[in-house]
């Protein structure tokens, strides 16, 4: 009788213990929030529904393992709560976008602001949260309060816990073992998407490293940064540096795209004007490209562990003058040593902004589109070091540029050539055609952008040696192959989030132009590039030199005279 009264408590737990609660949210959260990994495996050849039950029992047994260990009666509701709740979220992000959520994720989660935030609220979100997270929760709350126990006898049953899980994951991957094996090495996104595993270790990674990264100021690079000398006479160089969003280099008509996304670009193109075909990006998230794109090293040597000074830094210790403008949610700390605004904030003196071009949402948070940058540039600039900008300037300029899910409020009204577009946060509920034509509108916004920062360089070349480089942080997906958005991990990430565009002008009769091989710069729309070669192509257009500067990585090099 004993026995099958142990037997029946296993099916009738005391849900007042901790170890009965953990369990049975490890098995909610194992079957029930991992639905859209259940999706996908059932997407995949050779992978069957025996497969899938296996896979679902090893996912809630290793849940079920991990939380065996924190069955602690003051300890495991709070921590339940807070899981039950991320896998509700989790679910939704990862079933809707097609996202996975890893290290690099996390750390674009917590750099995100509200701005970005708001654009991912939606009332399916809410749903999720409250059917997979809240009510689970509310349920464990409302448990008595375990019985008592010694501690002994508790850390037992903790542990036998932990061990029959650990027991049951591996026999049950012992009967898959060959599928299990095949679809790990061929589908590694996979792992990312186990709720909520993924979040424990990807937020675990996320901490250790930065408690074990090294403290104090940024290491020193470029010690010897200096400029080439000028002819007397010279105009000293004034080169803007437009860092895009989001944007796809196959989707810039410049680069063969069948649609117009770049009318008044076009129409520049020529010896001054060229865009690169084939350029790939450092990371698919910004928060992973951005530092990336301002170090000397390049992807491959990168180490995001190990906070250095950048592109700037290097600049600004030449002589140059540096001003970095943001209409995007911060610059990770690039600028933080150099002059920098928001688009926002006006200098002293400035005219107001023109109406329409900023507005505020139902939370009071200011969004300005990205023309909002070109105003008011030369009091933004006259209030830089004098002496510096007898040297040059380098101008940076961050984008909202394509943002999404909400691209729709990335165009002005005025520029929304492709209808219908789509008017949702919620992409998936979208047709296709629409997310894409509510996205080409985003670029012809940056298409105007560029063409009307031309002429405001143009206008200013009696006085500065003018030029523009344009390159966006990383790629996005529109729905191809079920993924939106954007940040896969790089190994796995498709082309559309890795592939972006680069643009380089370079105005006839100016010294730059006049420094390089005719016909030159043409060739360059074919030729693989990266941007690896953004921080050395910046250094040999305004002059600047350091021993961490690469000559064979930048771009111009090949060209000059």
């Amino acid at each position: 009788m004993s026995v099958l009264k142990r037997l029946l408590a296993w099916f009738r737990p005391d849900t007042s213990r901790p170890l009965s609660q953990a369990w049975l949210a490890a098995a909610w959260m194992g079957l029930l929030a991992n639905w859209p990994l259940w999706q996908q495996l059932n997407t995949l050849p050779g992978v069957g529904v025996g497969f899938t039950l296996a896979f679902a029992g090893m996912v809630t047994a290793a849940t079920g393992a991990v939380l065996s260990l924190l069955a602690w009666p003051r300890l495991i509701k709070g921590v339940l709560v807070v899981l039950l709740l991320a896998s509700g979220a989790l679910a939704y992000f990862i079933g809707s976008y097609g996202i996975v959520f890893d290290p690099t994720m996390v750390v674009n989660m917590v750099q995100t602001d509200v701005r970005e935030t708001r654009d991912l609220l939606s009332w399916r979100l809410f749903a999720s949260l409250a059917l997979l997270g809240a009510l689970p929760a509310w349920w464990l709350l409302r448990r008595p309060a375990a019985p008592a126990q010694a501690l002994p006898r508790r850390l037992g049953g903790n542990l036998a816990g932990f061990a029959l899980g650990l027991v049951a994951m591996v026999l049950l991957a012992l009967s898959v073992f060959a599928t299990l094996s095949s679809t790990m090495r061929n589908y590694k996104s996979i792992r990312y998407m186990v709720t909520p595993l993924n979040a424990v270790y990807s937020v675990s990674i996320v901490g250790v490293r930065s408690l074990s990264g090294p403290k104090g100021p940024p290491v020193v690079i470029g010690a010897d940064a200096r400029l080439l000398p000028r002819p007397d006479g010279s105009k000293p160089p004034l080169l803007l540096f437009v860092v895009g969003e989001t944007a796809r280099g196959m989707n810039f008509s410049l680069n063969g795209y069948a649609r117009p996304t770049n009318p008044e670009l076009t129409k520049l193109q020529g010896p001054s004007l060229v865009s690169l075909r084939q350029v790939t990006s450092c990371g698919t998230a910004t928060a992973a490209s951005l530092p990336c794109m301002f170090a000397p090293q390049g992807r491959a040597g990168f180490d995001a562990d190990k906070p250095q000074e950048n592109l700037l830094d290097v600049l600004q210790r030449a002589g140059l003058a540096v001003l970095w403008l943001d209409n995007q949610s911060g610059c990770k700390g690039l600028c933080d040593r150099v002059p920098h605004s928001p688009t926002a904030k006006l200098p002293d003196g400035a005219a107001p902004l023109p109406a329409g071009l900023c507005s505020k949402d139902e939370l009071g948070e200011e969004e300005c589109f990205d023309e909002a940058l070109l105003h008011e540039l030369d009091k933004r600039i006259a209030a830089l070091d004098p002496e510096r900008l007898k040297r040059g300037l380098v101008l940076v300029m961050h984008q909202m540029g394509s943002h999404g899910p909400a691209y729709f409020k990335r165009s002005p009204p005025d520029l929304k050539p492709f209808q219908p577009e789509c008017k949702s946060n919620t992409l998936q509920q979208c047709q296709r055609e629409q997310v894409v034509n509510a996205y080409d509108n985003t670029l012809v916004t940056t298409d105007r952008l560029l063409t009307r920062a031309i002429g405001w360089l143009q206008a200013r070349s009696a006085r500065f040696d003018t030029g523009m480089l344009y390159v966006s942080d990383h790629g996005e997906s529109l729905g191809e192959n079920g993924l939106y958005l954007h940040g896969m991990p790089y190994a796995m990430a498709p082309k559309e989030q890795t592939h972006v565009p680069m643009i380089l002008w370079v105005p006839e009769g100016g010294a730059t132009a006049a420094s390089l091989k005719p016909g030159c710069l043409g060739s360059l729309r074919d030729q693989p590039a990266s941007h690896d070669n953004l921080f050395h192509t910046v250094m040999g257009w305004v002059g600047a030199r350091a021993d961490v500067y690469k000559p064979e990585w930048d771009l111009l090099a090949g060209c000059r005279r």
